[in-house]
């Protein structure tokens, strides 16, 4: 059987309790639509996405989407992925191009994370010559961060440098003297972090 062209789905939104009364959103999404939500939480597994299209529900942006699951070939399915980005370890990583930065503390999943985003970081305060983010730049340039991969969630690729404790008590300094008020609450974690993210957003080619 061919995959479907467009696809009905209900969501609502996801909630802890047994019960839930939030009212139910039917849509119509293309089968595109539909995908590009699913690798979002999958990345591009065919087999877990063959799972979520056949059980027909997903998580994303705390909403459960739920739809008739329907059965994906493989080579189909392989098919309507290839029109998605791949992984592509030999963009070299720009600056100029990235627009936030994860500061992540270590473990699996980071026991703690801050995002900041490159309009906000790059505000300077008064009479200073220097921004925050011109400070988190300042990183990468001694040694480039290294290709983690894409993300479909961000629609960008990530890269990451790991940070010594050094280098986290001289961006703490920098906090304290560069950033804007509105970030210096998020940042007093910097002490417990221990690499960052960059963020920089796949541009069309």
């Amino acid at each position: 059987m061919p995959l479907p062209e467009t696809i009905p789905v209900r969501y609502t939104e996801e909630e802890a309790e047994y019960l839930s009364v939030r009212p139910v959103v039917r849509q119509t999404f293309r089968l595109q639509e539909l995908i590009d939500m699913v690798l979002s939480v999958t990345g591009k597994d065919l087999a877990r996405i063959q799972h979520i299209l056949r059980t027909g529900t997903v998580v994303f942006h705390f909403y459960r989407y739920r739809w008739q699951g329907f059965e994906a070939d493989a080579a189909e399915l392989a098919a309507a992925l290839a029109s998605f980005p791949d992984d592509d370890p030999a963009r070299a990583f720009r600056a100029e191009e990235c627009t936030a930065a994860l500061l992540e503390s270590g473990g699996q999943p980071p026991r703690h994370s801050v995002e900041l985003s490159r309009e906000a970081a790059a505000r300077k305060r008064w009479f200073r010559s220097r921004s925050f983010w011109d400070s988190l730049l300042a990183l990468s340039q001694a040694r480039a961060p290294v290709y983690q991969g894409y993300s479909y969630l961000r629609r960008a690729d990530l890269y990451q440098q790991a940070v010594s404790a050094e280098q986290i008590a001289a961006l703490a300094g920098e906090a304290a003297r560069l950033a804007p008020r509105e970030l210096r609450a998020g940042l007093r974690q910097l002490p417990e972090m221990s690499r960052i993210v960059f963020i920089c957003p796949r541009r069309a080619a």
